[in-house]
């Protein structure tokens, strides 16, 4: 059976991910950094879909750590990297340490994972790498200049890697996810998530599962490289 790995698959977004492939007919490796008892969720949703379900402890932005990770993976044939964390302050307000935190994680453990996927792939004959990036990425948010260049440059490590690896058989395509119901955007408070939905033209926030479907879509669509898929109820197009 293929193995997908999945980073940042404790919650949200990257659970959806998970179980949409193991009922693809994938077994699981997923990684976390914390949260513990919602990788114990993740392995047993994955488990109840028939699915074998292998979580790593790891910090994408650990170099040591993805190597080793990467190193316990066997048939890996997709990497999703949906890893990710957020930072909501000015830039007048914002430490360089916070900044560098943001791009060692959102960019960083990305290139880290796919340079290990990469190596795996290229012995295998080909596989698949979706990145998960956001509108914020496209279009740039306020007060999150942090996030929104992170996310920008993962954009442009999409493209580049896709070109790149195209003539090995490694596609190489993200995912831009708008305003996504999930933990991360649960910090928001109920006005603040009526004044974002009152702007995208679907009027409500996507889901995680709607998320997944697209990165499913583009892990397996053969044709497609290099391209940035949204997901965003019409916000951005």
């Amino acid at each position: 059976m293929s193995t997908v790995l999945v980073t940042g698959g404790s919650r949200g977004i990257g659970r959806a991910v998970c179980l949409a492939f193991a009922k693809a007919g994938y077994d699981v490796a997923f990684c976390y950094s914390k949260d513990e008892e919602g990788a114990k969720e993740t392995c047993r949703l994955v488990e109840a879909a028939g699915a074998g379900a292998q979580p790593f402890m790891c910090d994408v932005s650990d170099e040591d750590a993805v190597g080793k990770m990467f190193s316990s993976v066997f048939g890996l044939k997709v990497l999703v990297n949906n890893a990710g964390i957020a930072h909501y302050g000015q830039i007048q307000d914002t430490s360089y340490a916070e900044w560098n935190r943001l791009f060692s994680v959102n960019a960083g453990g990305a290139f880290l994972c796919t340079r290990a996927a990469a190596l795996k792939f290229l012995k295998s004959g080909g596989g698949s790498i979706v990145n998960i990036s956001s509108v914020w990425g496209e279009t740039g948010a306020s007060c999150e200049a942090a996030y929104s260049a992170s996310k920008a440059a993962l954009i442009g490590f999409t493209k580049a890697a896709a070109k790149e690896l195209a003539p090995a058989g490694i596609r190489v395509n993200c995912v831009s996810a708008g305003m996504i119901a999930t933990d991360m955007n649960a910090r928001f408070s109920a006005k603040e998530r009526r004044g974002f939905v009152s702007e995208i033209p679907a009027m409500r926030e996507g889901t995680p599962e709607e998320v997944a479907a697209a990165v499913l879509f583009l892990a397996e669509s053969r044709y497609l490289t290099g391209e940035v898929l949204r997901v965003n109820g019409g916000a951005l197009v």
